[in-house]
């Protein structure tokens, strides 16, 4: 019996399911799936394979985002009847871009138990892959997939301090990367592909360097697009609003030297070049 259901009540279970190599799933992983009275899955063909590599005969049920909403209903009244529900996406973690959100909000909301299996997933496997700095990360998943609306949304990503995680399709990735290339042409990317099988790839450089060495891809692409410079996330200070800022401390009766070591610091400007322009001021 799994963990946390009782004779009562039965059990959501979130299950991580492999990337790419079948021995990834943890033996938990193929318990639970043994275990279940069904799971839910995307594709009753994709999932059907992992359940025959490890010789589970569960059930198998299609839930994906066509047509999991109008079946919430029926599957919490399964497991408020005791029954134990598995579900997974085709890899990964299911919930994270996937359907399978709604359903753990919704059995939470009932009051019913819900666990999660951990497994393998993309966003944090593309991330150590990329040797990028990821202090901070930003998921985003898949961007638009209009040029334009794709622009729109990552020039809003651009300002976020933090590595920017995209999932992307191996047919568009060059179009995405192109585009990447308009809005931060400086930003270091990394292009990580077929995660956890034999033909795995990490290519790094820029995004126009990337868009170039692409030609035609197999397998499932995330793109790390590294955190913004020091100089990137520096305001962009204008000429208007340093005089400004200097006529203010001038009024105020400020020592010029000052005045010119804290607006320096304060706007990013060498102190030179400012101590220069409260005497033009002065």
């Amino acid at each position: 019996m799994a963990q946390g259901k009782t004779d009562m009540v039965g059990l959501l279970s979130m299950v991580g399911t492999p990337i790419g190599n079948l021995s990834d799933a943890s033996p938990r992983v193929v318990e639970t799936l043994r275990d279940a009275d069904a799971v839910l899955c995307e594709d009753t063909r994709v999932t059907g394979k992992l359940l025959a590599h490890f010789g589970i005969r569960t059930p198998l049920e299609r839930a994906d985002e066509n047509v999991l909403a109008s079946r919430i209903p029926g599957i919490l009244d399964r497991i408020v009847g005791g029954a134990h529900i598995a579900f997974v996406s085709d890899a990964g973690m299911p919930g994270v871009s996937d359907p399978g959100q709604r359903l753990v909000d919704a059995a939470l909301d009932a009051g019913l138990p819900v666990e999660v299996i951990p497994g393998p997933s993309a966003v944090v496997c593309a991330l150590v892959a990329s040797g990028l700095p990821m202090e901070r990360f930003f998921f985003e998943g898949f961007l638009p997939r209009k040029a334009g609306a794709q622009r729109e949304r990552l020039s809003m990503l651009a300002a976020i301090p933090a590595a920017l995680v995209i999932y992307e399709s191996p047919r568009r990735v060059a179009a995405t990367l192109r585009v990447i290339a308009e809005v931060m042409p400086a930003r270091r990317v990394a292009l990580v592909r077929e995660l956890t099988k034999l033909h795995e790839e990490v290519l790094r450089g820029t995004a126009a360097e990337l868009a170039e060495q692409t030609g035609e891809l197999k397998g499932e692409c995330v793109l790390v697009i590294a955190p913004p410079s020091k100089e990137e996330r520096a305001p962009q200070v204008t000429v208007a609003d340093l005089d400004e800022a200097i006529r203010i401390g001038l009024a105020a009766g400020e020592n010029k030297s000052s005045l010119a070591k804290r607006l320096a610091k304060e706007l990013s400007r060498p102190k030179s070049e400012v101590y220069d322009r409260i005497l033009e001021l002065a």
